[in-house]
């Protein structure tokens, strides 16, 4: 996910701060479930409301904990210590206090800081984590989250430190900045917390009995964090299926490929949709008579991308419906159930939400490939009858050197796809001896994206390069010709030698501007 390296040194922070808000820019919590949607909206500056009905729960399932408070029962952070110190009973007067110094204890996060939409992200993720009511903090400590998402008050939080079994670190990073410890970044320059609260007209977040404990042990960083890859995730795929559109024109594609019927006879995970998404792509498209394909049967990188797509297709599905699940419910432990009950719980665990990620991954890395091959392939005299490198004068490096672009960014795909959410280290007196490792599953699969972004601005401009050498715009399909139009807003047709690079980069940088929410 994306760092910056400068937060936490008192540096001017510009580029990572969210885009300003309208003023009937607005998400309320409690009307219904949020989506990944929402708290991205909300990453990007939306303001946040608390509906009535989520505060009345919030004050409910409070309630019980005061009631609680009077009982003989241990419960776990409440009237006893965290971790392997769950022994360890708290005395009447240790009870605010030592939820004061869970948020300093706790605060361990390392590395370079997150950027301020991913600190938003988290923030939104934990208010709707806590509206849900069972968490049990003070309606003042949700208020807080609600008052510093919308004055800009944003925690300074290090990226590295959570093992995805309960977010500790990053949460602890957060409160502890609420509570006036710390640093945070309010208009773009980070300062102490304490003078960041008061710049920003807040007071800190009061702390009563588990207070402390509530707040950091849920998934937010992880979730948050996923929320925002799913725009892009959505927003990266959608583009990549125009790319493979425009290469269909340029590469004289079969479309036999693409029926209906055939790719009905056996619906594998997604490519029924992708196959209907292409075909729509290609409307109009010339290559509709199937006689103008220069093969009966295209390179598989070509013929498969209905399977290829349509099980990523289906990994973006999975991967969406798990994070709305823990967007959705309350994960805390213990929880407070809507009976009443405070149980304790291992709801925290993301072991499945992680699987789902890493999954995610793997598709991702088979259409990088896919799209390197016929990036490849599409600058091949032998396989296309275009000029070699795909341009007129012999000798010239033309689209040739691109190719080694995205053979390393193939690469790097191919290594941050392999799983990182097996066998973690046991932590906390060997008590702690599982652990999802979400964070750094979600991390890997935005540098994934990132990198892929790259991928299909080269796709996209060297199948427009290709499209020019066979004069073929006149006959593209819409939304080949969609993307063909896009393309030759930031690179003109390849004549003589220029440097590529900045072309892509821009390119890439334009598509996902575009799935920035507006707000």
């Amino acid at each position: 996910m994306t760092t910056s390296t400068n937060a936490g040194q008192g540096a001017t922070r510009r580029a990572a701060s969210p885009r300003a808000t309208r003023a009937n820019a607005a998400v309320e919590l409690g009307i219904a479930p949020l989506t990944s949607a929402d708290i991205s909206a909300i990453a990007h500056g939306a303001r946040v409301t608390i509906a009535p009905h989520a505060a009345e729960r919030i004050r409910q399932a409070r309630a019980l904990v005061q009631k609680a408070l009077h009982g003989r029962a241990a419960i776990y952070g409440l009237n006893t210590g965290l971790g392997a110190n769950v022994d360890t009973p708290l005395t009447s007067e240790q009870l605010v206090s030592f939820q004061v110094s869970v948020t300093r204890s706790h605060r361990a996060a390392v590395g370079p800081n997150l950027d301020t939409l991913h600190v938003r992200a988290i923030m939104a993720t934990r208010l709707a984590e806590i509206a849900h009511g069972g968490a049990g903090v003070s309606p003042a400590v949700a208020q807080a989250i609600a008052n510093a998402l919308n004055a800009g008050f944003h925690p300074v939080v290090p990226a590295l430190g959570s093992v995805g079994a309960a977010d500790l670190s990053p949460l602890a990073q957060i409160a502890n900045a609420l509570i006036g410890e710390g640093e945070a970044e309010f208009h773009g320059t980070v300062m102490p917390a304490a003078q960041a609260l008061k710049a920003a007209g807040l007071v800190p977040m009061p702390i009563a009995e588990k207070d402390g404990h509530s707040f950091v042990v849920a998934n937010s960083y992880s979730v948050g964090s996923a929320c925002l890859s799913l725009r892009q995730l959505r927003a990266a795929f959608e583009w990549s299926l125009k790319a493979v559109a425009l290469n269909y024109e340029a590469f004289l594609c079969n479309l036999r490929i693409l029926d209906q019927d055939a790719l009905a006879a056996r619906p594998a995970f997604g490519q029924v949709e992708v196959g209907a998404e292409l075909r729509k792509l290609m409307e109009g498209s010339r290559l509709w008579d199937y006689s103008r394909a220069r093969r009966l049967q295209d390179p598989l990188s070509y013929r498969c991308v209905p399977q290829i797509w349509g099980a990523l297709h289906h990994a973006i599905n999975e991967a969406d419906l798990i994070t709305d699940i823990e967007l959705s419910h309350p994960t805390e432990n213990p929880v407070i159930t809507e009976g009443g009950r405070i149980i304790p719980t291992a709801n925290f665990d993301l072991t499945a939400f992680a699987q789902s990620w890493e999954r995610l991954d793997l598709a991702l890395s088979n259409c990088a490939s896919a799209t390197t091959y016929r990036i490849s392939k599409i600058m091949s005299h032998g396989l296309t009858d275009l000029p070699r490198f795909l341009t007129l004068h012999a000798g010239n490096a033309g689209f040739g050197q691109i190719q080694r672009s995205a053979s390393a960014l193939d690469a790097e795909i191919r290594h941050l796809a392999l799983p990182v959410s097996f066998d973690p280290i046991a932590v906390s007196d060997a008590i702690e001896d599982e652990a999802s490792m979400a964070p750094r599953v979600i991390a890997k699969t935005d540098e994934i994206v990132e990198r892929w972004w790259i991928l299909i601005a080269i796709e996209l401009i060297s199948s427009a390069q290709a499209v020019d050498l066979r004069g073929a715009k006149a006959a593209l399909g819409t939304g080949a010709r969609e993307a063909y139009e896009f393309v030759r807003t930031y690179s003109v047709f390849l004549d003589e030698d220029r440097a590529l690079g900045p072309e892509v980069t821009s390119i890439a940088q334009a598509m996902r501007s575009r799935a920035v929410p507006s707000v």
